[in-house]
Parts: structure tokens; sequence; C-alpha cells
């Protein structure tokens, strides 16, 4: 079937772009409106996403080291709990995690900075009616991760990135055009092949651009709300930027030379030089430069912490599910420029 990537790409975008603003996201711990415990009582609330504390017979307190104090449990609301929790004078560690648990939600820890305030610090501070942590079950549900500063828009994911797997595939299709444009032999209709190659290339670029522009979009609105400011000094983020202008400057030379021939041979020589720098400024560099992207100097990959298993059913289809957007937009160019061309031998 001659189309069949359109109607799958269609329907797989359809699928992703539901979910990703559609579906909720995991329960989670948000904030514990504590930074100090002290010996006695403590009352802590804790603030909660997507939970249902009121619901479900919540279970939660303090996890400090390998032990847990559980606390006395008032449910405000779904997304709200208050804990009264009694500390001993002295405590084995500082390593402090605030844990929920109840059957609907899972385990849910909030790893929050805190200090121990009064209470002393003894490694080997130990006692009977101490509680040892046991390890309860994750939720278990189909949805995006709950992460903290990501938050709500980690939805971003199924948008922003795929536009950059897009920009690069169809970027190697112009590639792999000025190579066989600078390749071809010589001919009687050599050309006509050479043009041929040289439109491709042309509209591949158009249409990776675009993306390219969506992604940088994407992007920026992303940084905002995660990083605080629409623009930083990333350099995966700055060299985009250089990308874009890079092949900005492909159509404006393209558009000082007037010979055909000459202007289609210069045109895939810079198209070459373009591509090796966007590999170079967007998948090499940023490896070896302190960034705010995940992946990049010591940052762990998203892969790693915010892409679930089960969420990879959703994002791949997501990525392919562009892709075959782009490539349809650079079908539509095609069948565009052809019926430009034929209705101007009609006209001649």
């Amino acid at each position: 079937m001659k189309h069949w990537y359109k109607i799958l790409g269609s329907l797989f975008l359809l699928y992703a772009c539901t979910f990703s603003l559609y579906h909720s996201l995991d329960p989670a711990l948000v904030v514990a409106d504590t930074t100090q415990l002290r010996a006695g009582y403590n009352r802590i609330e804790l603030a909660g996403h997507y939970t249902h504390f009121q619901d479900a017979q919540t279970i939660a307190g303090i996890r400090i080291g390998e032990y847990f104090f559980p606390g006395d449990i008032q449910p405000i609301d779904n997304g709200r709990i208050a804990i009264t929790i009694d500390l001993p004078d002295t405590l084995p560690s500082n390593a402090i995690l605030f844990k929920a648990y109840n059957s609907t939600d899972g385990e849910l820890i909030l790893n929050q900075a805190c200090s121990l305030g009064n209470i002393v610090l003894d490694t080997a501070a130990t006692n009977s009616s101490w509680v040892k942590n046991v390890k309860q079950e994750k939720y278990a549900g189909f949805g995006f991760p709950n992460l903290p500063v990501l938050n709500e828009t980690i939805r971003n994911l199924m948008w922003h990135v795929p536009m950059w797997f897009t920009m690069f595939f169809i970027m190697i299709l112009s590639f792999a055009n000025s190579l066989r444009l600078l390749n071809l032999k010589e001919s009687p209709n050599r050309l006509e092949k050479m043009l041929k190659f040289d439109m491709r290339s042309t509209l591949l670029n158009e249409v990776g651009i675009l993306f390219c522009v969506l992604g940088l979009l994407t992007g920026s609105l992303w940084a905002r709300y995660t990083w605080g400011d629409w623009w930083t000094k990333d350099p995966q983020l700055n060299g985009a930027l250089v990308v874009f202008l890079v092949y900005a400057g492909y159509f404006i030379l393209r558009a000082s030379i007037d010979d055909e021939d000459k202007r289609a041979r210069i045109s895939a020589v810079f198209n070459i030089f373009a591509f090796v720098l966007m590999f170079i400024l967007l998948m090499i560099m940023p490896r070896f430069a302190a960034g705010l992207h995940p992946g990049k100097s010591g940052n762990p990959a998203f892969s790693q912490y915010d892409l679930d298993s089960t969420l990879r059913t959703v994002f791949y289809p997501a990525v392919f599910g562009w892709i075959c957007l782009g490539y349809w937009l650079y079908s539509v160019r095609i069948r565009a420029k052809r019926i430009k061309e034929e209705l101007k031998i009609t006209e001649d």
C-alpha cells in the first residue's frame, strides 16, 4: 500500500498526542512543610500530586537510614496529609526520606533536604523499638513519571524530543541526496539528474528547518518552566540555534546564485558541511561540556530517570509518528513543486 506510512503515522500521532495531553501523572510526594527535625514531637504536612490520601488507608512517616519511624496520620484531603512523629534524641543517620504508602498509590518517597536540629547523630545508635524499613510496592499504573522540577512539563517529552529525531531523519535524507549529486558522472542527462537531487535536498531542508524551529520553540517553553528562563547558556541549546542559522544560510546562499548548475553543486557542498556541523554541535560537543540537558556532563540521560518501561510504549510511537509527518510534508512539497513546474511549462 503506497500511503501506509501516512495512515500508521497519523494513528501513532493521535495516540501519542492524546496520551500526552490527557493522561495523568503517577502519584508522587511533592513537598514537606519542614526543613528541620527535632527530638520529640514533630508535625509535618506532606503534599502529594495525583495521590489518594483520604480515599485509601495511608501509612506515612520518615525513613532515616535503615529505620522507618511511622507517624500518627491525619489526612487533610487526597493531596495533603499531616503526620505527627515522636523522634528520639539520637539517630544513626542523617539520610532522611519522607515516605507514604497506600494500596492505590503504592510507595511514595520524597527526598527533601532536612536537618536534624537538636538531634545527636550517632552511627552506632539503635533501639529495639525502632522499626526496620520495609520496601513496599511501587505504583503499578500506566502514566507519566511524576518527577521533581519536571512535574506536568514532562508531557512535552512527546513533542520536543521527537522534533529533533524528525529533523535528523530529514537532514540525513538531504545529506544523502547532496552526496549523490556530487557523485554524478558525466552523461547526456547529468544536469537533469543534478537538478532532481538538488530539488530533493532543498525541499528536505525546508522541512528539516521547520522541525528545527519547532524543536527550539518547544525546548524554550520547557526551559522556562524547568530551568526558570526562556533561554539558558546550555551548549546543546546554543548549538541548536547555530544549526538553525547555518541552514538559514543555506537558503540565503541559494538565493544569491542564478546559474542552476553552479547553484546545485555549491549548495550540495554547503549542505554536506552543514550536516557534519549539525552532528558535531548536537551530538558530540554537548557531551564534553557542562549543560542542563539530560545525558550531558554527568547528567543522567532522560531514559534513565524520566522514561520508564510503560512510557516507552508512547514515546517511540510518537517519534515514529512525527517522522512520518515530516516525510509526508516533504512528499507534499515535492508534488507542489512538480505541479508548479508543469504549469510553468504549459504557460510557456
